[in-house]
């Protein structure tokens, strides 16, 4: 069994957060904690219900404006169409009333290019 050699310390390498993940496990970490700020009106729980705002769990991937069923979303976010994707999701949180006038949305936007960067690798661990 060659593979044995090398196998035991890539294994315990994999765990001290300085493999090739480790950036990318970080990046989800800062993401998890700028969208602390979301949680005033999102929640992310697989089973979590609406809020103030729908509940964000899935949310990259899936469709815009009508992903939550029982979810009151505006015309303008019904409007757009499409799937949410990474350079979607950096427009809207960038700025929600640029990107959708007229929407309800009472958030003025994350200005930090890698602040969203972080958020929205967060929120793609958070789904199927």
């Amino acid at each position: 069994m060659k593979a044995a050699g090398w196998l035991l310390p890539a294994l315990a390498l994999a765990g001290c957060g300085s493999g090739p993940d480790a950036g990318a496990t970080d990046q989800i970490a800062r993401g998890k904690r700028v969208f602390s700020r979301c949680t005033a009106c999102h929640t992310i729980g697989q089973y979590a219900g609406d809020t103030d705002g729908p509940n964000l769990y899935g949310v990259m991937g899936g469709p815009i404006g009508e992903r939550r069923p029982r979810f009151s979303y505006t015309a303008g976010l019904k409007a757009l169409g499409g799937n949410w994707d990474a350079k979607r999701m950096d427009r809207w949180l960038a700025n929600p009333r640029r990107m959708v006038p007229g929407t309800t949305m009472a958030f003025a936007g994350v200005p930090d290019p890698k602040d969203r960067a972080d958020v929205i690798a967060y929120l793609s661990t958070r789904g199927p």
